[in-house]
């Protein structure tokens, strides 16, 4: 007997896209019954009514293969996420099929993952199982114009009483009208809203960005922006920041360039751009200090480490490490939050002092913009050899195209650095093929992306973690930590490669070394974490917390305890370096700099000097007897919202190429 699809087909599709929703908020977030159930629910109706349209408005064979597809498709979408955030801890935007033949490379991860998670994978198979084998006992039967139209109907009622329904909740930083309008802050979306309508706000998201790509704000020249008198602008900074100093005595000049914003503002026609220049006007900047220019004139080496956290730092385990840390400066409150897309998220961060975009890779998109601020060509300029490194594959995330637009020559697999393809590869064997390329070209500066502490943490999947096996296999951790430490040593005898060679050279003491991570190493699970840090580890803030080494021979050791981040580096070195910048067009701040210092995260929520704000929660924590207020909380979160706005901004219109002639030297 022949199932007459045409009866039941306007609940399926609903039915099926709600059903993969718990599955997928059950075994993802290890929550079921919270108020976005809700939400996930009636945005599943509409979007399973719409599916039920397309493979019933046709003929039985035509339905018929609309019908399979869309299961296969839903499938599809549900079981790759669940991996996806297995592996990653984050999950995927749809702008990331740029990069998807890059995955491959992942193929035994992603083995061992579908049996880790074989059980959710195969309650998402079930359903497609069942059509495969009945479809041929079921009538695909077309529905009719009117039935059509009262579907469409109620797909357009839900579909509005959903909107409503989230566009009304405006309670808390992180409220869902805030999170569906204006910030796609992806892990959000899905917890609130469902996959399926993260997704749609995703497809949203990918075409707007291609709108803004190709109609770009910026859409001509430069306009003056140097003002003719020097202390107009100081006037204006003065004005800035004047209620906050009061009568305090200024000994320091504030490290900002010479842009007449007032003249920007008044000739600006564009409103977008007219709205930034009065924001970044406003910005408060940061004064040089007693460390402006302390390491000017060195050579700098610039590390992002895959995966490298404080667990890492061993005396017996990776002595150099721990005497870089021990002998360098000690930042005993530097995080690096975890950004939507891992480690090129990360990675730009570090070289941009800018909040990545989300849903973009942010990195790829820069390669088109003017980056007056990064290492490579702020240090360029000043006739530094400029050379960048990574090992492993050398267009992954398209970093042939984003490296070299930060100054540097670049080199990795595949083009130009001849290192052993394994997986991973190894960060000692890129250390020694490069030293040569640049140690007798003073001044240098090079920047490495490291590959040895990738994920995963096995000894039978991982060349590096089984190459150093011997080092960590009587420590009593489970394996996957003895694994993650193994790698680490290798990265480990890469900075010790690189430091004898500067002491053998005799430019040890005159060479400055940065290493900061990318994320966190989220290779390992929660539990595993728990263990090496011997304790159970907060997951809002304290997962986050990490490590920035800032080293040189001979260098005075001192601790840092205002907190930090990863975004705070480049302005930092800047700083350090004696480098001209404008501290009002960075994200981040001088580490060293009497400003009120600031952390924040990707769900917005933020650490200051006085107090740290869990924007899940709601809750703020009061620190060092502050004594702050609501309106301080309100302030804050205001200012963390505004940095990612105009963060995101700066890259859509390439702002930064409206200050080149006041960045450039003059020709």
């Amino acid at each position: 007997m022949n199932i007459k699809l045409k009866n039941i087909q306007y609940v399926f599709f609903p039915i099926l896209i709600i059903y993969f929703e718990l599955i997928f908020k059950i075994f993802v977030f290890e929550d079921l019954l919270n108020i976005s159930l809700l939400n996930i629910v009636l945005f599943s109706i509409p979007m399973g009514l719409l599916l039920c349209i397309f493979s019933s408005a046709f003929n039985n064979k035509i339905n018929k293969i609309f019908f399979i597809l869309f299961i296969f498709l839903l499938t599809f979408i549900y079981g790759s996420q669940i991996l996806y955030n297995e592996i990653f801890s984050t999950f995927f935007s749809m702008y990331s099929v740029i990069g998807a033949s890059d995955a491959i490379q992942f193929m035994d991860v992603v083995k061992s993952k579908v049996i880790q998670d074989f059980f959710p994978l195969f309650l998402l198979v079930i359903p497609l199982l069942f059509v495969l084998v009945c479809n041929k006992k079921i009538n695909f039967e077309a529905y009719d114009k009117n039935k059509l139209l009262k579907i469409l109907g109620t797909a357009t009622l839900v579909q509005t009483a959903a909107l409503v329904l989230v566009l009304n909740t405006k309670e808390g930083v992180l409220s869902n009208s805030y999170l569906y309008k204006e910030a796609f802050i992806i892990d959000m979306s899905v917890e609130k809203f469902g996959l399926l309508t993260t997704e749609r706000l995703d497809l949203k998201n990918i075409v707007i960005n291609y709108k803004i790509e190709h109609e770009n704000a910026y859409a001509a020249e430069p306009k003056q922006i140097i003002s003719e008198e020097n202390n107009e602008n100081k006037e204006d900074i003065k004005e800035v920041v004047n209620n906050i100093e009061n009568d305090e005595q200024i000994q320091y000049d504030y490290n900002v360039l010479n842009v007449d914003f007032n003249n920007l503002i008044q000739n600006e026609t564009n409103e977008t751009l007219k709205n930034m220049h009065e924001y970044f006007k406003e910005v408060e900047p940061t004064k040089k200090n007693e460390y402006t220019g302390k390491f000017k004139g060195k050579n700098l080496i610039f590390i992002t480490a895959e995966s490298f956290s404080p667990y890492a730092i061993d005396k017996n385990l990776t002595p150099t490490l721990y005497k870089m840390y021990e002998e360098g400066f000690k930042f005993n409150n530097f995080y690096t939050p975890l950004w939507g897309v891992s480690t090129t998220d990360g990675e730009y961060v570090a070289c941009t002092s800018l909040i990545p975009k989300a849903g973009i890779w942010s990195f790829y998109r820069s390669a088109q913009n003017y980056m007056p601020f990064v290492m490579g060509n702020q240090l360029k300029k000043l006739n530094y050899k400029t050379v960048a490194y990574h090992n492993h594959s050398y267009d992954y995330y398209f970093r042939n195209e984003s490296h070299p637009n930060m100054g540097y020559i670049y080199k990795g697999l595949g083009n130009g650095l001849n290192v052993t393809e394994t997986w991973p590869e190894s960060d000692l064997e890129m250390i020694d093929l490069t030293i040569n390329e640049f140690i007798n070209n003073q001044p240098f500066h090079t920047y490495y992306m490291t590959v040895s502490g990738h994920l995963q943490y096995t000894f039978a999947g991982n060349s590096m973690a089984y190459k150093n096996k011997a080092a960590v296999e009587n420590l009593n951790y489970s394996e996957a930590i003895k694994a993650y430490l193994a790698t680490n040593i290798e990265l480990d005898k890469a900075m010790e490669k690189l430091i004898q060679r500067l002491e053998k050279e005799g430019i040890a003491d005159d060479t400055l070394i940065a290493i900061s991570p990318d994320h966190y190493p989220y290779g390992l699970k929660l539990s595993e974490i728990n263990e090496i840090a011997g304790h159970e580890v907060e997951t809002n803030f304290e997962l986050y917390k990490s490590v920035f080494l800032l080293w040189t021979k001979g260098i005075d050791s001192q601790e840092v305890n205002e907190p930090c981040s990863s975004l705070d580096i480049i302005p930092t070195l800047s700083n350090l370096l004696g480098l001209e910048y404008d501290s009002r067009l960075l994200m981040g701040r001088d580490i060293f700099s009497d400003k009120e210092h600031l952390v924040l995260f990707q769900n917005r929520s933020w650490i200051t000097d006085k107090a740290m704000f869990n924007s899940e929660t709601g809750e703020m924590t009061v620190l060092n007897n502050s004594g702050v207020d609501l309106a301080y909380k309100e302030k804050i979160t205001q200012e963390v919202k505004d940095k990612f706005k105009y963060s995101a901004l700066i890259l859509d219109t390439d702002y930064y190429r409206y200050f080149k002639d006041a960045i450039s030297p003059p020709n």
